[in-house]
């Protein structure tokens, strides 16, 4: 069995218009949902083996703080540039070449590719709001095997759910 959690990264500020897009930070909100999302899936039990992210600021900080609640170092996280401005077959690319001894990986990206993926692993997902988390449970045995596999079980939660 495998968990997949597709996070999108939390709100960022767009305080400094001519920043480029790749430095933009989180916004207040962002700082504060990112924390309290990973605190969730602590209460409930998740601990991913290997959290990978964009190398984008916001989806680093949104990595790391939802690490930290999770209890996993955030100097574990690993940063992956292909996971920034990515297609959602790249995305399932880079998920596909992980460890298979990891059996959950945490994933935080951008949209439209979060979105895109999560409804493509499946249809009850239409949209990924800042901040979301899918997850997805699939009875495999390797990550590369999640393309062709249709989830046991999905969740979703959001920052106001």
């Amino acid at each position: 069995m495998k968990t997949l959690l597709l996070v999108r990264h939390g709100k960022s500020a767009w305080d400094e218009p001519g920043l480029d897009d790749h430095e933009r930070p989180l916004a207040a909100r962002g700082l504060r949902d990112a924390p309290e999302m990973g605190r969730r899936l602590a209460e409930r039990g998740l601990q991913p083996d290997v959290i990978l992210s964009s190398t984008a600021v916001r989806a680093r900080t949104t990595a790391e703080l939802m690490a930290n609640a999770l209890g996993f170092r955030a100097d574990r996280v690993i940063t992956d540039e292909r996971l920034y401005a990515a297609s959602a077959d790249e995305v399932l690319l880079v998920i596909g070449e992980l460890d298979g001894d990891f059996s959950c990986a945490m994933v935080v990206g951008h949209n439209p590719e979060t979105a895109s993926l999560a409804h493509r692993l499946s249809d009850e997902i239409h949209e990924m709001p800042t901040c979301a988390v899918a997850e997805f449970t699939f009875d495999v045995d390797a990550w590369y095997e999640l393309e062709d596999a249709a989830p046991v079980s999905v969740r979703v939660d959001t920052p106001r759910s």
